[in-house]
This record gives C-alpha cells, structure tokens and sequence, in this order.
C-alpha cells in the first residue's frame, strides 16, 4: 500500500502518529468529523494545490496565524461590538478587532473571548465572539475564492475534552477540516525538537508545559498551570497601588508597562513611568513592584519543571533538562532563561533558551504540522 508523501514526511522526523492521536485529552490532539476512504487513503476535498494551510495560536492576550501562502498576522485578542448606529456609521462596520476595538472600547461592548486560554463558555457572548476572531483572523491570510482552509488550532497542554471541543465548534463552519494540538507540542514541532526537549510555553492565560520523548505526548508528559501574564498583571498592578494609592491605572496600561519593561534580572537602572493621579501626570519609580510581579510566576514554572523531570526515565533526565525551550509572550521577559537555568542547579544544572519569535512559534509550529500530517488524520469538519 502506497504511503502518502505528507505521511512520509511526518515519520521521518521520528514522530509516532498512532490511532491515540483523536483522544481528546493528553494525546496532543483532537480532530472531528469523517472524510474518504476507510482505510484514510482518500485525500480531504480540497487537500493539496488549492487548500490553504494555517496555524493558528488562539491566545488569551493574542492571536496569531501564520499561513501556507507566506502570510502572517498577530492580533489582540479583543472583540467590539458597536453599541448603537453611531457607533455603526463612526467606523463603518459593526465589529471590531485587536488594538482598534481596544483603543475605541469606550463606543463598543468589548468581549475578551479567551479565558486561561480556552474559549470563556461562562461568558455568553465569548462563543461568537472567539468564531469571529478566528474569522477575522482567517480573512487575515487572505485566502482565495474556493480555496479550502485546513487549519491546526492551539491550545492549552491540559485542555479538557469540553474545552477542545468548543474550539472546534468555533471554526467548524470556517474551515473544512481542523486539529486542535497541545500548544508546547505546536511549539516543539515547529522548531523541529521533538525528542529530548522540555517545552515551556508563558502565554497571558495559562504556562504550558510539555516534555518531547520523539512521540505524542501523553497526560503525564504535561502539566498546564493557570497563570501567566494575566496574574502577573494583576499582581503588577496591586504593587504598584499598594506603593502609590491614588494613581490611576487600567489593566491594559499595566500589560503595556509589563511588556516594555518586564525584568527578572537584577535591575541595572531605575524604571520609571508617567503616570496621573485625578489627572495629574507624575513620573514614578516601579522598580521594585515591577521586580517583585514578575518573579512571582517563577517559583510555581521551576516546580513544574522539577515535577516533569524528576518523573522522567532517570537515564534521560540529564538530556532533558540540558533542553529546555521557554516560548510564549512571558519568555520576553529580561533574564527570565537565565533564572530559570539558575534554579535548574537543584538538579544538576541545564541549559534554557528561549524562541526567537514568541508571537509565532505556536503558529508556525500549527502550519507545519497541519503540512505535514498525514492525510488519512483529516476529518471534514460537519
């Protein structure tokens, strides 16, 4: 029986791709729907010269998508709806996305679709409001007319069954065929580490952790701890009230300090920012509140790793943590590879670095495989 040149490509990078692949929780990925032939030789309507390929990394903070056709986008993950027909005839459109809905919120009912990184099924408005990010960001890529979208979603490392499927929900009338796959594993496949390697993925919602021993991961290969950028931002935000208790601050003002200035390093110079107290703008020194909020996510990651690594095959615990991959917006953060690597002394010491490009590794990672999955995985998604 004649093997398929996407299959091919996929085995020889030493990844297993076993019928455990469509478990819905702990295996890496789950996908819907039923396409072909039995024995999933027949290829998904579309597949192949007029199919457009996509990773998309489905954040809390952001979005971002990176195509087969060399396009990539990264957008806020921020839905606004107009409030009135004033609204409607200001910007000409009745939704809006990312820094736009972000910077006009106060004309618009703002839904954040993405809790902890999964779709906020608490939140009724979040369903259609993540569908219509997922559009908008598939419109992004500018596919043709006719062209059938095959699409590879991430998510947290221990998204629940419920979870993943309302991510597929989400896309099933947008493209023909989707996966959702473990974020660090999207991570992994994308930089080619897929053996001996320790993927440690800091996005705003949720830390995915993931070790890779050359096949799927299993529920024991991953933990997922529920926090990240969003509860550094808090915790920034009480420090720097807890020190100045009259200034005016928005989480998002918080995010944007955070972001410019986020350290773990020993400070080499004062940090300070303009900020207003009843309108009055005054420089403030928020060196110490910003050191302090972004250590506080370190202790829970380091025992993570401690965790992952001291139930490891012992003969492959010193490869594993000599490969420690930090992906994700918080692996940004100034000196945070270096603490981390620190702390790894417990064990023996190691070796961390970090992605080139946080905002893509995921959907870069999600492009490849979604390119080189074997086609007997694709499923139409009814």
């Amino acid at each position: 029986m004649r093997q398929s040149k996407e299959a091919a490509v996929v085995e020889s990078k030493g990844i297993e791709m076993p019928n455990r692949i469509r478990a819905m929780q702990g295996d890496g990925v789950v996908e819907n729907g039923s396409v072909g032939s039995d024995d999933g030789l027949a290829l998904p309507i579309g597949h192949g010269q007029n199919a457009l390929y996509i990773g998309i990394d489905l954040g809390t903070s952001r979005t971002s998508v990176a195509c087969s056709n060399g396009s990539r986008h990264t957008v806020l993950s921020y839905v606004g709806y107009c409030r009135d027909v004033i609204g409607e005839r200001r910007f000409g459109k009745r939704v809006l996305f990312g820094q736009e809905a972000l910077d006009n919120r106060l004309a618009l009912d703002l839904v954040r679709p993405l809790r902890h990184g999964v779709i906020d099924t608490a939140d009724p408005r979040a369903i259609q409001a993540a569908k219509e990010l997922i559009q908008h960001a598939i419109n992004l890529c500018e596919p043709q007319p006719g062209q059938t979208v095959f699409a590879v979603v991430g998510a947290p490392a221990r998204a629940s069954i419920e979870n993943q499927r309302s991510l597929l929900l989400a896309i099933e009338s947008l493209a023909a065929s989707a996966m959702v796959v473990s974020e660090p594993f999207a991570v992994a496949y994308g930089l080619g580490v897929l053996s001996d390697a320790l993927i440690i993925d800091i996005g705003a919602g949720t830390t995915d952790l993931c070790r890779m021993h050359g096949t799927m991961p299993e529920e024991a290969d991953q933990i997922t701890l529920l926090s990240g950028g969003d509860a550094l931002d808090e915790r920034l935000e009480q420090e720097i009230l807890k020190l100045y208790p009259n200034v005016q601050l928005t989480r998002n003002m918080v995010r944007q300090i955070k972001e410019k200035y986020g350290f773990v390093s020993d400070p080499h110079q004062v940090c300070e920012v303009t900020l207003t107290e009843m309108g009055r703008p005054k420089k403030y020194d928020i060196t110490d509140p910003l050191r302090i909020a972004c250590h506080s996510i370190v202790p829970e990651i380091v025992d993570a790793i401690y965790r992952l690594i001291g139930t490891f095959d012992p003969e492959f615990q010193a490869k594993l943590r000599g490969n420690v991959v930090l992906a994700g917006g918080g692996s940004r953060l100034s000196g945070l590879s270096l603490l981390v690597e620190r702390d790894l002394r417990g064990l023996g010491g190691g070796n961390v670095t970090s992605v080139e490009e946080p905002m893509y590794a995921g959907c870069n990672g999600g492009l490849k495989i979604a390119m080189e999955m074997p086609v007997r995985y694709w499923k139409a998604l009814a």
